[in-house]
């Protein structure tokens, strides 16, 4: 299936000339400080941090619900940008998942 994507810089592309970077997932875990605390506790907010960087870098969800994406146009100009997405529709979406106005700017495939 193929469809089209919105690139800042060169405009509607073919979804061939991109590769998909994964979802929105926010910031990173912060790190426990280490050197404020005793060993134990140190100990204890290290492995929860550990715990924390491993979810979010492991565990995704793929849900059939308009989400941010990155996406990476590399058959283009090569920049790295985040845009709205339907998984189950492959349309492009307003930010929070609202269908963007008209055929041509909600992503469909027109051509």
């Amino acid at each position: 299936m193929t469809f089209r994507l919105t690139c800042p810089v060169c405009g509607k592309r073919d979804v061939y000339e991109f590769t998909y970077g994964g979802p929105e997932r926010g910031p990173r875990p912060a790190e426990a400080d280490q050197g404020s605390a005793p060993e134990a506790a140190a100990g204890a907010n290290s492995a929860a941090a550990a715990e924390a960087h491993f979810r979010w870098a492991q565990f995704r969800m793929n849900r059939p619900e308009p989400q941010e994406e990155w996406w990476h146009h590399g058959a283009g100009c090569g920049v790295w940008f985040s845009t709205w997405r339907d998984p189950a529709t492959n349309r492009e979406t307003a930010p929070g998942g609202a269908e963007a106005a008209g055929d041509e700017a909600s992503g469909g495939d027109s051509s």
